[in-house]
């Protein structure tokens, strides 16, 4: 795909200090990764997704899955297109009767059906310009000031993040739980749906 990379879901880490979850998307050859700030019930369905954990009654995202399946639909792909703002926009990529159709949507929300479908997570190249971070080599860590969620194995390749979450200008948790890059309110505007 012109001007995309693949990106993977590398953990999802959460501040010991303000509890928020970042998302961690990293290239195959995991020299630049990508942080994304989400919601703990967005954390938790990318979870339940990642360990295939068999639940009881649908989640919204397994409802998604079964409502894209009903419409005779596919999902090709994720893309995460742009940041403005300090804010995610991605789209949802189906095909439906040889048709493409692209569903404006939250990252979080892409990622956990890019999961679910097995599909890949494509990522702008300007996007990981922006706010991608490449680990420096041989770095002096301090104290740990992060965890991964459950589920998630650890290897400390991200142990590289505890500084760079510790110098963030956090804001704590409101009502919404939009994916940032640091904070600023999704622009509800208008879903959009482009065929």
């Amino acid at each position: 795909m012109k001007d995309m990379i693949e990106m993977f879901v590398d953990s999802i880490r959460v501040s010991l200090t303000t509890q928020q979850r970042v998302l961690m998307l990293r290239d195959a050859d995991h020299t630049i990764y990508l942080p994304i700030w989400i919601g703990s019930f967005e954390a938790e369905s990318i979870v339940v997704g990642l360990q295939e954990i068999e639940v009881s009654r649908p989640q919204t995202h397994d409802l998604l899955v079964r409502v894209i399946l009903a419409t005779r639909s596919n999902l090709k792909h994720v893309e995460l297109s742009k940041i403005q703002n300090e804010t995610f926009y991605s789209f949802l990529v189906l095909e439906q009767n040889e048709e493409e159709i692209r569903l404006d949507c939250r990252p979080s929300d892409a990622i956990s059906l890019a999961i679910r479908f097995k599909v890949p997570i494509y990522v702008n190249t300007e996007v990981v310009y922006r706010a991608g971070i490449q680990p420096e080599k041989d770095v002096q860590l301090g104290h740990d000031t992060s965890e991964v969620m459950e589920g998630n194995e650890y290897d400390g390749s991200l142990s590289v993040f505890d500084d760079f979450l510790q110098k963030l200008d956090i804001e704590e948790p409101g009502e919404d739980d939009d994916e940032t890059g640091g904070g600023e309110p999704d622009d509800p505007g208008n879903p959009s749906v482009q065929p």
